[in-house]
């Protein structure tokens, strides 16, 4: 590895470790075996490092299990498709609460810095356009528009149930039958009022 890799490696080690409040650059420098200014050198600050960091192993972790979870779906109708998918996102987050842990103690930091909110900002497309292209392999049926516009409904989706798991993991979280269940009166709520 390079040392841009070492301290991406080095920020999620430290910042499980440690917490995202209490890590220093120097824990994340001595994590990573590398001199502190390689810090500023690769990512401009210690909060891009934090971010990207923190990205790519919520994206990696939680993002491939959204792709396995979307290829066990392939040629089941699309109801049934996404009510598997949202029931299988409580195992997701159970795999990946330490991630999601630092990820939320991360989020107000990033609210506050423009730097990490235009990182954010960049990184949604390509996150979007990864679980189309899982859609549209498991489900060839489904048009570009269509996939695209179900890629970002489950990423929206995601995102606010695994808050809600965060915040209470025991507690029920929606299940895929019932948000099909609402889906579905929405789509006829729609049509009978054209």
């Amino acid at each position: 590895m390079g040392n841009r890799e070492d301290l991406l490696a080095g920020a999620r080690k430290a910042i499980m470790e440690r917490g995202v409040a209490k890590t220093t650059a120097r824990d994340i420098a001595n994590a990573a075996g590398v001199s502190l200014a390689a810090i500023g050198y690769h990512f401009g600050s210690k909060d891009r490092l934090v971010t990207e960091a923190l990205a790519e192993a919520l994206g990696t972790g939680i993002g491939d299990s959204m792709a396995q979870l979307i290829e066990t779906t392939e040629g089941r109708p699309m109801t049934e498709a996404f009510a598997s998918m949202i029931d299988g996102l409580p195992a997701v987050f159970a795999a990946n609460r330490e991630g999601m842990l630092a990820s939320l103690e991360n989020l107000l930091r990033m609210a506050r810095s423009p730097e990490s909110r235009r990182f954010m900002s960049e990184s949604l497309p390509q996150v979007n356009a990864d679980l189309a292209a899982s859609l549209r392999e498991a489900h060839p049926h489904l048009t570009q528009p269509q996939a695209a516009a179900i890629g970002e409904l489950y990423f929206a989706l995601t995102q606010g149930l695994s808050v809600l798991w965060m915040m209470s993991p025991d507690a029920a979280l929606p299940d895929g039958a019932t948000l099909s269940t609402a889906f579905a009166a929405l789509a006829d709520q729609s049509e009978t009022t054209m």
